[in-house]
């Protein structure tokens, strides 16, 4: 049973920071391009960046400067660092797995990042 648990969601004030962790299990982790997706209230989720299985990095270009995201594949976990943080970050935090040979591709449930004073 595949299962991506994300942790790290809560609230911060503008400018402040967030860590988000997603360990996989179930999954050969490190074959898997990681990736983080958000949802605001009213909106389609988006893609906020992904790393590939060799390392490669791709952010969206409102959080490019911003966000860092890094996976350890010792630990079968991918992080996303979020510095300077807006109101306009808040949203669901998705974590996102895909192996796109085999078409196989999962999701989290989801962590509330919430950014407001």
């Amino acid at each position: 049973q595949v299962q991506l648990v994300e942790s790290g969601g809560g609230w911060v004030q503008p400018g402040g920071s967030l860590r988000l962790s997603c360990t996989a299990s179930g999954i050969n982790f490190r074959i898997y391009a990681m990736g983080w997706y958000r949802q605001a209230p009213g909106k389609q989720r988006e893609l906020v960046a992904i790393i590939t299985s060799g390392g490669n990095t791709i952010y969206a270009d409102s959080v490019e400067g911003r966000f860092t995201i890094s996976r350890d594949n010792a630990k079968n976990t991918v992080y996303l660092q979020m510095n300077s943080l807006k109101p306009e970050d808040t949203a669901v935090y998705y974590c996102n797995a895909d192996w796109a040979p085999a078409r196989r591709n999962y999701w989290g449930q989801g962590t509330q990042v919430t950014v407001s004073s």
